[in-house]
């Protein structure tokens, strides 16, 4: 997913955060009450599951392995070949995690304000 990809998702997720569910059932009775309920629930199942492969995908780049290991390796390792290619690698690795690391803390913060809203309508579904 790229950048874009998660601005898409982190928006659908904020958007669904300010469902107030109580205006959304307002006036609504019966069937139609359980119909709506059932299908905001499965839009809320929906962009909370995508936010969840989302952040695994995100949790393996963070994961994905140490890219300073070479400062165990001592300084003939590090300079091979004048250290530019391991430096500039080196510095790829950090930027792409520190990316990772600043979209999962977007997605995080914004799921956290919609899975409440799960409960909510689950809890309303049980009730029904």
């Amino acid at each position: 997913m790229t950048e874009p990809d998660d601005t898409g998702l982190v928006t659908r997720l904020r958007d669904l955060a300010l469902v107030e569910i109580d205006a959304l059932l307002s006036g609504v009775e019966g069937e139609a009450y359980l119909a709506l309920l059932a299908a905001h629930a499965e839009e809320l199942e929906d962009a909370l599951g995508a936010a969840r492969r989302r952040a695994v995908e995100l949790t393996r780049t963070i994961a994905a392995g140490d890219p300073l290991t070479l400062l165990d390796a001592g300084v003939s390792a590090r300079a091979r070949d004048g250290g530019r290619d391991e430096a500039e690698r080196v510095a790829r690795r950090l930027t792409a995690r520190a990316s990772a690391a600043r979209a999962l803390a977007r997605i995080d913060d914004v799921v956290a304000a919609v899975y409440p809203r799960l409960i909510e309508v689950d809890r309303r579904r049980a009730n029904s």
